[in-house]
């Protein structure tokens, strides 16, 4: 299990830095007088999302067979990677 918590966490950071998430949270805690309030309400954001994303993907993976799981996963994963490509592309 601490395998699992410490891999999500690595994975989550590193997905995150720099993203839109961390810029609006750096826009508004440079304009507020007190960073404590922009924390709590970016912390609880990504908190809220994550645990939706959690509950969502827990109703997926039990409502659906394993061996279409598998599709579902090898599609995700061609999709990232054309999008990745894709940014690069444009970018």
């Amino acid at each position: 299990m601490l395998r699992i918590a410490l891999s999500t966490f690595v994975l989550v950071f590193l997905a995150e830095l720099g993203d839109k998430t961390q810029i609006a949270a750096f826009s508004l805690s440079s304009e507020s007088a007190s960073p404590w309030p922009v924390f709590i309400g970016a912390a609880s954001a990504l908190l809220l999302s994550t645990a939706l994303a959690v509950a969502l993907g827990t109703v997926f993976a039990r409502s659906i067979p394993p061996q279409f799981a598998r599709v579902v996963h090898y599609v995700a994963g061609g999709l990232f990677i054309l999008a990745g490509a894709w940014m690069i592309i444009k970018g």
